[in-house]
């Protein structure tokens, strides 16, 4: 069981969201406008929100990016479930920080299982002390946080996941789209865009190790590997 908050603002969408979820064993909050459900994440921190971007007062890419500069909610998985079917739309969501992006009308099977595919993320399957060092760059993937010279930092369950991808293969590009099917669990035809957004974000929180990830044109990702680093 999960605690999950539904921001929707269109009551037949939230009953539905919210009956289901409850029929699937979670705890389910609902509230009706963006200021709500602002301050019910914030309240009572939720394992996962899924969140309309059309909002009443405050609109969705404005709680997330909110939730994501907060470092008590920053690693809350977010999904984005609105009418906002445009290309534009799905890069705005990716680029404040949502983990997913569900168009509607939508499947309310599909969506069930996008959720718990990522609350399978919640609690990785390693011991407290398991750490990957490459260079400067220490991953701890208990605590779900990077260390940097003179900072720790905390990670969104997608960025995790990605920089784990590239930090086991040291030196190795990573194709976009083996990203989106191994972090997302998207197909082959989806938009590498998604990949895109997320090492931007990832790059600025790495601040002075952002050069460690290295576009490589045309393909994808790959850890740049300091002379003399060791992982």
């Amino acid at each position: 069981m999960a605690t999950i908050l539904v921001v929707e603002d269109e009551p037949d969408a939230a009953d539905l969201l919210a009956f289901n979820l409850k029929s699937a064993g979670h705890e389910v909050t609902v509230a009706e406008t963006g200021a709500k459900g602002l301050r019910c994440a914030q309240t009572i921190r939720p394992d996962l929100v899924v969140l309309d971007h059309m909002l009443p007062g405050m609109s969705g890419i404005e709680i997330c990016k909110t939730l994501r500069a907060n470092v008590d909610t920053a690693d809350v998985r977010v999904i984005m479930l609105t009418a906002r079917a445009a290309e534009s739309d799905r890069v705005k969501g990716f680029e404040c920080g949502a983990d997913d992006y569900v168009t509607k009308p939508f499947s309310m099977k599909e969506l069930l299982l996008r959720i718990q595919s990522h609350l399978r993320r919640r609690s990785p399957s390693v011991s407290a002390a398991q750490q990957i060092k490459v260079g400067e760059l220490v991953l701890d993937l208990m605590n779900q946080t990077a260390l940097i010279p003179g900072e720790e930092i905390r990670l969104t369950s997608t960025e995790m996941k990605l920089l784990n991808m590239l930090v086991r293969t040291p030196g190795q590009t990573v194709p976009r789209q083996t990203l989106l099917k191994d972090v997302w669990q998207y197909n082959e035809t989806s938009d590498t865009r998604t990949v895109d957004s997320h090492v931007r974000r990832l790059r600025s929180k790495l601040g002075p190790l952002a050069s460690y990830v290295e576009t490589v044109q045309g393909v994808g990702y790959r850890l740049a590997v300091p002379e003399g680093a060791a992982s």
